[in-house]
């Protein structure tokens, strides 16, 4: 049975009585944890966020939390849920006009929890708002909110999201998004799922270092999503093993932006763009990718291209690439892009070596749902985000 806990009217009564009786929150040492949920020593995160302190850990029992938004100012603190994912229901609450949660202390941890229904009167809220440095998301889905993920711009922060699924979050209007990573150090989506963005973008990153690793990113039959990914300020950037799908109803043209807006002059703007499968259904085509003119160095490399579409992207090196069928794929109508016997992506890569110390080797395969998968090769690479096996 499903726990549905709401946020009461006495609620500041709670954290008075909770304050006073419970050793496990005043005068405790760092390093405890805290329980929430019915029976628990807290009844709902946002009475927990009132009393956590620096390194400690939130557990939250799995159930529906409905009406209840929090403030998170501790660092190096972990929350999460075991054995399932608390389900955090905004229902018209928010944090300081902003989101569900707003993380403001460092090195915060967040695992296996559920957000949805984020709106703010500014018509920017989100799932979570990111404000502090170095986040790490693990195993977490963000639906039906204005935005999934909104961070600020924060030089020295490395954002780091794995294994989550991101669904339907966008306003309608065009700039709110599934993902929208500001101008932070680097960004690392590896191994989820972003899909049917509401006309804003699958991925958005201002991210002065972007890796973007064997993820899923799709509108599907029905998505409506601009951009797939648009890394509006260039970066020093890594594209590798990605499934990237757009579907007939796409509000933009383009499935891969990089610097569209303008590239950023303080940073080394080079484009790694390997092993990755790229679907276009819009029916009138458009652009796999754009980068704007004056980054360098661009590699494109050893990727497979379904659909009508063009490559904008000046004095890029290519090398390896394949302009396929659906009939190369397992089943294009149900986003199968394994490859088939026989198909021209086999053996048509290269061994491509290290840039910037990152290997360009793609050694992994995105797995359904928010997983993967050991890449295996027996000889030359496979051009697209999976290797043949029989």
């Amino acid at each position: 049975m499903t726990c549905h806990i709401a946020a009461p009217k006495w609620t500041s009564l709670l954290w008075l009585g909770l304050a006073l009786t419970s050793s496990s929150v005043f005068g405790a040492p760092q390093g405890k944890v805290l329980r929430v949920g019915w029976g628990k020593e807290f009844l709902l995160p946002s009475i927990a966020a009132q009393f956590a302190q620096d390194g400690d850990t939130v557990e939250i029992d799995v159930g529906i939390y409905t009406k209840d938004a929090a403030v998170w100012k501790q660092n190096n603190l972990t929350i999460r849920t075991i054995n399932g994912r608390a389900h955090l229901k905004a229902n018209g609450a928010h944090a300081e006009g902003k989101a569900i949660w707003v993380i403001k202390g460092d090195n915060v941890s967040i695992e296996n929890i559920e957000f949805s229904g984020a709106k703010v009167p500014d018509g920017n809220g989100a799932g979570i708002r990111i404000e502090g440095a170095n986040p790490t998301i693990l195993n977490c889905y963000f639906h039906d909110n204005e935005n999934g993920v909104l961070s600020g711009a924060n030089p020295n922060s490395d954002i780091v999201i794995e294994h989550s699924e991101f669904a339907r979050n966008g306003s309608g209007t065009g700039q709110t998004h599934n993902l929208y990573i500001g101008a932070v150090r680097s960004f690392t989506l590896r191994y989820s799922y972003t899909h049917h963005a509401r006309v804003g973008h699958n991925v958005k990153s201002r991210a002065a270092r972007n890796f973007i690793l064997y993820n899923r990113i799709m509108d599907e039959a029905t998505g409506n999503s601009s951009y797939a990914i648009d890394l509006s300020s260039g970066g020093l950037s890594f594209i590798i093993g990605n499934e990237i799908q757009q579907g007939p109803f796409t509000e933009n043209y383009t499935l891969v932006s990089y610097g569209a807006e303008g590239l950023a002059k303080a940073a080394n703007n080079s484009l790694y763009f390997v092993n990755n499968t790229l679907v276009n259904e819009r029916p009138q085509g458009g652009r796999f990718i754009f980068v704007k003119p004056g980054a360098g160095p661009v590699r494109i490399l050893n990727n497979l291209f379904i659909g009508k579409g063009a490559i904008e992207a000046p004095d890029a090196e290519m090398a390896g690439n394949v302009l396929g069928t659906p009939q190369d794929v397992v089943s294009s109508k149900n986003y199968d892009y394994r490859l088939r016997a026989g198909g021209k992506s086999i053996n048509a890569g290269s061994e491509l070596g290290n840039a910037h110390g990152v290997s360009l080797r793609a050694n992994k395969e995105y797995l359904h749902k928010t997983s993967h998968t050991p890449r295996r090769m027996a000889g030359a690479p496979d051009a697209g985000a999976h290797e043949f096996a029989p």
